[in-house]
């Protein structure tokens, strides 16, 4: 038994009562009760709620299960992506993320389930739409989503036994968390483990590190104190015993929360449940979350973080950030979530714009409102701070929030940020996630605290409460500033400090470690690391057997729709415009896209286009300032914004690429959203430096996150960019190319700024116009006709001017290229393009890319290498083939890997089951859940690559008819690859001069 860091107390009456109610009901005295409990009940549940919730169009039923006193949310609805999920409280107990390492390993095998990694098999083989795990600081949620319902069935089916029969190993933990890793006794002694390297990564970028060290600054006397995720330093003192004892303290269903949403039976969902649920008496698990006690006065705490060199400018990152009292309703939680989107939401809001305004600073960190703590947080700062600035930035925070709490939040900015709350809430779009995983999380966000879940659901009445208090003039955001923030004493100010010197300080102590650990064991006990090692590599090299795999449950081929999913599209021309209109149910909203062709931008300004995309919302037009612009768009409007569409296209050398204005309102809203549209469009100022630099400030700052963060996304970009146009001009607009541009510009717009302005209004003349306009339409059908006559009249005011096309020419980067970063882990990416090397494009593809992850790349790069990840990707226009590594303690044996893969292909026997389950996955990937919005620019985008019906049911013909011979065509083409394939890592210094004595990369430091 383990001692627990921290003192419990009793769960409140609730618990107490509750305990007594199990015990009456379990006890031989009390056969009457027990029989009036047991008759009421449905498969073991008896029901506490039944209501309407029409926010959600949904019949919420919440159950507890009589036997262990398990809460379950039924929500009934018409959605077909249907969401399943289960959450225990789990508390760190340390350092070492015990609740992080038992996320990944509950996931690697069970009673029911025997195979290496029950969650792969499903990743093989399953049409699910969300399949993962989460830990957060104090929970575990473990969700999954499908729209096909015996598929559901088995993802929940796996997942329960995961959770609950668990068959937890020494080996697991070794491969999942820690372990020594030593081939040979003459070997150097290495520490393994997947979490142990994901976490180095985490603990590589500043970002990540600065929130962390936030939240246990703030809760130095609770669990939230201690790093759930794990701090590589102290993942390798988790002991087996520990991590055994974890999983029975926390992973039982009276520390559950169950959650079902969707258009599946009732009934089955509670049958399902009580069939693992029955095997377990009632246990008070000690999971209630401690409150932290309130601090008399603010801290201040400064720590290192990882640089690659001393800087001529150090720059720093300092939060400040407040511990805010326990949220009791979705009112309060309401009001905080409006008082975060005034304070920072936009640009225009007052203390974000206050602070990238004073040039403090390049972008804002740790900038958001945390409400799935107990206690929530918020949280602000600035990163890219000199040394002599930093107590202006902290006496600027506060000086804001003062100013305001006297003289109020401008009205303008109040309401727009009220409206862009109530769109959001109305439209419930989530993006490509299902909506009841999201669902699932704000009902938690009260839940997990012993507070009512239906009530964190429902929105109408606080939105009426709230905008009605406002209306009548109540100060609510202004009292909140004062008492929640200003008189709030339970401050901490968190700085980091540049430290070029700390990643070799790490080094150096994690060597020593292993040396002193080595110098510690006696010739049986190094042995024995020896024999563990191999024994560990031979678990992870030897495949399940069939008669293993064959438990986990698979749907058939028959199961699989053969033809391929159309969305409804017509093709208009309004004011001699190519329109694309989507019969779809919005719930009365209309999205429209404009896209503008970017041939006509000559090569020398496609560094600008990021930045000019950013400038038609926030600079401001003839009539209004940024800020009043934005306060037009929340107050008006859903949304607008830019992006880029940059791709390859099929049968064409050329990319396409298009800047696509994006926009969205309530049908009623149309006229308004026209009206923005035409004035930012015609009449967006460009004359004003110091807003354009801070943009550039911040583009910079958030890309130089995405190096350590996201670093085989740029490493995939720096692929790309020698291998077909598209990947070159990403890579001038979003990779490490346009990061160097960045620097300069920023140089550019303080000593030559009269010359970027007219680049940018070169852009805006040749861009802004018709010629090459596109249009594209989603709404219903009585919407699309108050919609078709105002959008004519829109198109048919723009201006038009003939302007010739540009002629770019494609510089690739290095072909074998080592990109120096200050990180603790590494992200290699290898590529070539398939096409040049022989192949043709065949709907198999699909299978083979699908199998390859959840093999291939996931054993030898994840399993066996330790990485966080491996995968790869393929793109069926161009051709390009990328295998990519994130988080990877290795890279030479990376490399390795990927060049091993043509053999591996030539020699592959593929089970009929597993050629099964590798087009059952890819199918799923084609068929991937959309809203209507995602709908329709889908079909735009197909119909701007020339993408035809025909041609997408070709290739889903020949992925459902995809043989073990398809996959041994592609080893000659991806041979290929490995003798002259494209190299482009992000790492480690010390790897990387490794790397480049033995494969002749080119060597540059970018951070």
């Amino acid at each position: 038994m383990l001692s627990l860091p921290w003192e419990y107390t009793a769960g409140g009456f609730y618990v107490a009562s509750f305990q007594i109610a199990v015990d009456c009901i379990m006890s031989s005295n009390s056969h009457t009760l027990r029989e009036f409990c047991m008759s009421s009940s449905v498969h073991g549940f008896e029901l506490l709620r039944d209501e309407r919730i029409p926010e959600i169009n949904s019949r919420a039923r919440l159950y507890r299960h009589i036997r262990t006193g398990a809460e379950l949310l039924s929500l009934e609805n018409d959605d077909e992506n249907k969401v399943f999920g289960i959450t225990f409280r789990t508390l760190p107990m340390d350092d070492t993320g015990l609740p992080h390492i038992m996320e990944h390993s509950v996931l690697c095998g069970s009673r029911k389930y025997p195979v290496k990694e029950p969650f792969v098999e499903l990743m093989k083989g399953s049409l699910n739409t969300f399949l993962n795990a989460m830990t957060y600081p104090d929970k575990t949620c473990y969700p999954v989503a499908s729209q096909n319902l015996q598929d559901f069935y088995n993802l929940v089916d796996v997942y329960l036994d995961a959770v609950f029969n668990p068959l937890l190993s020494p080996y697991t933990l070794k491969q999942e968390g820690w372990h020594y890793a030593l081939e040979n006794p003459e070997d150097e002694m290495t520490f393994k483990g997947v979490v142990f390297n994901e976490m180095k990564g985490s603990y590589s970028s500043p970002d990540s590190l600065i929130y962390d060290q936030v939240i246990r600054q703030l809760f130095p006397d609770t669990p939230y104190g201690l790093d759930s995720g794990g701090d590589p330093e102290k993942i390798p003192n988790l002991t087996y015993e520990q991590f055994l004892y974890y999983h029975r303290t926390f992973y039982h269903p009276s520390n559950a929360r169950i959650f079902f949403y969707g258009d599946d039976a009732p009934e089955k969902r509670l049958q399902m449940i009580d069939a693992y649920l029955q095997n377990f008496e009632y246990k008070q698990v000690p999971s209630v979350i401690p409150l932290q006690a309130r601090a008399s006065q603010p801290r201040r705490v400064r720590l290192p973080y990882e640089v690659g060199t001393e800087e001529e400018a150090p720059r720093h990152f300092i939060a400040l950030s407040w511990m805010l009292p326990e949220v009791p309703d979705a009112h309060e939680a309401l009001t905080l979530s409006l008082l975060e989107h005034v304070l920072i939401g936009t640009p225009a809001s007052p203390l974000r714009k206050a602070l990238i305004e004073s040039g403090l600073g390049e972008d804002l960190t740790a900038a958001n409102l945390t409400l799935d703590l107990r206690q929530p947080v918020f949280s602000v700062g600035l990163k890219g701070v000199a040394s002599e600035n930093l107590e202006r930035v902290e006496a600027l925070i506060l000086e804001t929030l003062q100013q305001l709490a006297d003289s109020g939040v401008d009205a303008e900015t109040l309401w727009a940020s009220l409206n862009t709350l109530e769109f959001r809430l109305r439209e419930q779009n989530t993006g490509s996630y299902p909506r009841g995983l999201f669902v699932m999380l704000q009902a938690l966000a009260l839940w997990l605290y012993d507070k009512d879940p239906i009530e964190a659901l429902r929105f109408e009445a606080p939105l009426r409460n709230l905008r009605q208090r406002l209306t009548q003039g109540e100060r609510l955001l202004e009292e909140r500033i004062r008492r929640l923030l200003l008189e709030n004493p339970h401050r901490v100010t968190v700085i980091l400090d540049p430290d070029p010197a700390l990643a070799e300080r790490r080094a150096t102590a994690e060597r020593d470690r292993l040396e002193q650990a080595r110098a510690a064991m006696s010739p049986e006990q190094l042995q024995q690391v020896v024999e563990e090692t191999r024994e560990l590599k031979r678990r992870q090299e030897t495949p399940d057997s069939p008669e293993a795999l064959a438990t986990i449950p698979t749907l058939k081929l028959s199961d699989l729709e053969r033809e391929i999913r159309r969305i409804p599209s017509e093709e208009h021309t309004l004011a001699g415009i190519p329109t694309l209109y989507h019969d779809l149910f919005t719930n009365g909203i209309v999205y429209l896209d404009l896209a503008f062709n970017l041939r006509v931008i000559p090569q020398e300004w496609l560094g600008l286009l990021p930045l000019f995309g950013r400038a038609l919302t926030e600079m401001g037009t003839a009539r209004q300032s940024y800020v009043q612009l934005i306060q037009s768009i929340g107050q008006k409007t859903g949304g607008i914004w830019t992006q880029l569409f940059l791709s390859a296209a099929p049968e064409r050398k050329d990319a396409e690429a298009w800047l696509v204005l994006r926009a969205k309102a309530m049908l009623e809203q149309t006229p308004d959203l026209m009206a923005l549209l035409q004035e930012i469009l015609t009449s967006v100022r460009l004359d004003d430096a110091e807003r354009f630099r801070q943009m550039v400030l911040e583009e910079k700052a958030s890309l130089e996150t995405r190096l350590i963060y996201s670093g085989h996304r740029m490493a995939a970009t720096r692929l790309r960019a020698g291998l077909d146009e598209a990947g070159w001009l990403s890579e001038q607009t979003g990779g490490v190319s346009y990061l160097f541009f960045l620097r300069q510009l920023a140089r550019e717009v303080e000593q030559n700024w009269a010359e970027v302005q007219a680049r940018l209004e070169g852009i805006r003349d040749r861009l802004l116009q018709r010629q090459g306009l596109r249009a594209n339409v989603t709404v219903h059908r009585e919407g699309w006709q108050t919609v078709q006559p105002a959008l004519s009249d829109f198109l048919a005011a723009l201006p038009q001017r003939a302007v010739l096309p540009s002629q770019w020419t494609v510089q690739a980067p290095p072909a074998q290229e080592g990109l120096i970063i200050p990180s603790q882990v590494n992200y290699v990416g290898k590529g070539g393009n398939l096409f040049e090397a022989g192949y043709t494009l065949h709907g198999s593809m699909y299978a083979i890319t699908q199998y390859l992850n959840a093999t291939y790349f996931w054993e030898r790069v994840r399993v066996q290498g330790g990485a966080y990840g491996g995968f790869c990707s393929f793109d069926p226009y161009s051709g390009a083939f990328l295998m990519l590594s994130y988080r990877d303690p290795n890279l030479l044996k990376t490399l390795e890997a990927y060049d091993q893969l043509a053999q591996y292909l030539r020699t592959l026997h593929i089970e009929e089951s597993e050629r099964v389950k590798a087009i059952i996955g890819a199918i799923g990937e084609l068929d991937a859940y959309q809203l209507p919005d995602a709908k329709g620019y889908t079909a735009f985008v197909r119909a701007l690559l020339g993408i035809t019906d025909e041609r997408r049911q070709r290739l889903r013909d020949e992925l459902l008819n995809t043989q073990p011979e398809d996959f041994r065509r592609l080893a000659d083409a991806v041979e290929n690859l490995a003798h002259h394939g494209r190299i482009a890592v992000l790492g480690t210094e010390p790897a990387l001069q490794e790397a480049a004595q033995v494969r002749g990369l080119n060597l540059q430091r970018i951070l």
